[in-house]
């Protein structure tokens, strides 16, 4: 990305996003038991990488590459058959593998993963480089962050949303300094003890997992890692540290971030979706007639892949009953026929007979759902089979004993391609 601010700017600067895919996501098993945490189907017809590729594109950013190692198939097919940029403009959206350029090894964190990756950075030679997470949900205009950055004279900046104290011990906590000068005076990995904002003592500025950072600054701060035996060779927890020891990390709150077509409502939503809980509130935040988050906001788009399907349908069933969708997402391709359906949302290709009851739940592509059958407070993985009368998510101890996950809060979750028997 070069010259993004157009006459704004009086050095046009290059700019190169970087998307580190390759987390495993044993949180949200069994839904990453054959895929990528970032390839996991969000919202009927996305991928939660979508989202960071997203916001990186409507910000502007044409060099993107997606840094994946863990059962990377299923998110390397979805990038490279959705995100096809136009190469006559040197741009592109491509998934880089593992390469094993310092060795015989793989990732053994985020900043390593970087570090064993620098010859894409070294290639393109950009003055900044943006590097963000790929299993958020939410909307950045990373421009507003980058001019921060660059106004700031800061080599390293982090994004950060409020939170409620209470809730610091979840977060990597950003420790701002009181001057005002935009400086970060510690950063904390889930403190038990934090202080609230200056101006917000029942807040803290957690940490989005977005970074920017001068280019050559990044390559000396991975390198120096690299040669650290006792590091863990994380971007939160060892590189973003190593900036603020020297003073030269400040930070970039999310309230100040003004997304095109976005409402106060949902204008600095932000959710980490790393376990089923936080997965399954995620999607109950899209449904409500006001939504808590807009996937209908036209002028910031989240892109995914064009789906090659007929309409939604809805129909009788085959003894005259009628459905009902109520507070839901239905995606292309499914046909509901006699079904009622409340507070779910249903991904491609789902089919439901007659008299099925489909309830706070979310259905990934492909799913059946036979004639009398329920689905309560339940997740299905893809090509999962309820024959007809058959249940799940209505008795606990029974999904226990068919293998079902089933979590804390009462959510079961079904694993791709099962078939639920009456």
């Amino acid at each position: 990305m070069t010259g993004i601010y157009g006459g704004a700017m009086s050095v046009p600067k290059k700019v190169f996003g970087i998307i580190l895919a390759g987390g495993e996501g044993k949180r949200l098993m069994p839904l990453t038991a054959d895929r990528a945490k970032p390839a996991v189907p969000f919202g009927g017809q996305y991928r939660l990488i979508d989202f960071a590729i997203s916001n990186l594109i409507n910000s502007g950013l044409r060099q993107i590459v997606v840094l994946t190692q863990y059962k990377s198939h299923s998110l390397d097919r979805h990038i490279s058959q959705t995100w096809r940029m136009s190469a006559l403009l040197d741009s592109y959206v491509t998934s880089v593998p593992a390469q094993q350029r310092l060795g015989k090894r793989w990732f053994s964190g985020s900043a390593d993963a970087i570090l064993q990756s620098l010859n894409l950075i070294t290639d393109e030679k950009p003055d900044i480089v943006v590097v963000v997470g790929a299993d958020h949900v939410y909307r950045m205009d990373f421009r507003q962050m980058l001019e921060a950055h660059i106004a700031s004279g800061a080599k390293a900046t982090v994004a950060g949303i409020r939170q409620p104290l209470a809730l610091a011990s979840q977060f990597g906590v950003i420790d701002v300094a009181a001057d005002g000068s935009g400086r970060i005076n510690r950063f904390l990995e889930k403190p038990l003890d934090a202080t609230g904002l200056p101006d917000a003592p029942h807040e803290v500025l957690a940490s989005m997992g977005n970074y920017i950072f001068d280019a050559n600054a990044l390559i000396e701060a991975v390198e120096a890692d690299g040669e650290l035996a006792t590091s863990n060779h994380d971007m939160g927890g060892d590189i973003v540290p190593s900036f603020v020891e020297r003073g030269e990390a400040g930070f970039y709150d999310m309230r100040e971030n003004e997304v095109p077509g976005s409402s106060p409502r949902d204008r600095a939503y932000w959710r980490d979706v790393g376990t089923i809980d936080s997965f399954f509130d995620a999607h109950m935040d899209l449904i409500s007639t006001l939504p808590v988050f807009n996937l209908y906001n036209m002028e910031w788009p989240i892109h995914s892949q064009a789906v090659n399907s007929p309409p939604a349908k809805f129909v009788r069933d085959s003894v005259g009953r009628m459905g009902n969708a109520i507070d839901s997402i239905v995606s292309l391709g499914s046909v509901l026929s006699g079904t009622h359906l409340e507070r779910s949302v249903v991904g491609p290709w789902t089919l439901a007979g007659g008299g099925s009851t489909i309830t706070d739940s979310v259905l990934f592509d492909g799913v059946r759902v036979g004639q009398g059958a329920r689905v309560h407070h339940a997740i299905l993985d893809k090509n999962v089979v309820l024959l007809d009368g058959a249940t799940v998510g209505v008795d606990r101890e029974r999904d226990l004993a068919r293998g079902f996950t089933v979590t804390d809060s009462g959510i079961t979750v079904v694993g791709k391609g099962i078939r639920i028997e009456p």
